[in-house]
């Protein structure tokens, strides 16, 4: 790649970075989007995105844990059953047209939920029985290994949808859950890395500055509201991508 070409892609990687860490997501379907525009190899993109993702996840969750907006007991029984799903999920080689427009269906439905104003205070939240946790985890982990996502597209309307968490602290569980779910990608292809491109250094400082902004964003500055509203504007496009992928 050329010079031009490597800092357009670190651009948007910032941008993509920002506005998903705002929201606790590591933004791995930003990447992704990003690099098949600009054609990258497919056995460079997925690597490359899990490896960005871990190391944007890493950060996040640390910010989110040090500002206290984190509920370990809430992550431990969605882990639990994403990451087995995962692995299995991730052997499956379904048809694009099957579950591409199905998944981006749920997305959109969720982003235009979690944008509609409502005029009411949220109650408090109820955190579900671990059965239904390790459930639910077993249900994300399973779309992520379809999709090659962290799974926080998923977990995070889920969890705001049926008012487990509070929008902040959901933050902070999202990137919890996408970085064990990327590690467990990472595992699951460790013979990917050695396709990783010669770029991924800046890459890495991009999405790293992009991580500064989009963190204090969301564990300060973004109220409630804001935070719902860059969840929705995530969901959009995620459901974007997969629809014209």
């Amino acid at each position: 790649m050329d010079a031009s070409t490597v800092l357009l892609l670190a651009l948007l990687m910032m941008a993509g970075a920002a506005l998903y860490t705002s929201v606790g997501h590591a933004g791995a379907s930003a990447y992704l989007a990003i690099m098949a525009l600009f054609s990258l190899p497919a056995e460079t993109m997925r690597p490359t995105a899990l490896i960005l993702n871990i190391l944007v996840a890493s950060f996040t969750t640390w910010r989110f844990v040090r500002a206290g907006q984190f509920n370990a007991r809430l992550l431990l029984p969605f882990v639990i059953g994403a990451i087995p799903a995962a692995y299995l999920a991730g052997q499956v080689h379904l048809p694009g047209y099957i579950y591409r427009p199905i998944v981006a269906a749920v997305l959109l439905l969720a982003a235009i939920r979690l944008l509609w104003p409502s005029k009411h205070e949220a109650p408090e939240p109820v955190p579900p029985r671990h059965g239904i946790a390790i459930l639910s985890g077993a249900g994300i982990g399973a779309l992520s290994g379809l999709t090659g996502t962290g799974g926080g597209i998923f977990l995070s309307p889920l969890v705001l949808l049926l008012g487990w968490e509070t929008p902040r602290r959901t933050s902070g569980l999202s990137a919890a859950f996408i970085l064990c779910v990327s590690i467990a990608g990472l595992l699951d292809n460790l013979t990917s890395v050695g396709r990783l491109p010669r770029e991924l250094p800046i890459f890495v400082v991009a999405v790293f500055l992009g991580a500064l902004i989009g963190t204090r964003l969301g564990v300060s500055k973004l109220d409630s509201r804001r935070l719902l509203q860059a969840l929705g504007a995530v969901l959009l496009i995620a459901a974007g991508k997969l629809a014209l992928t």
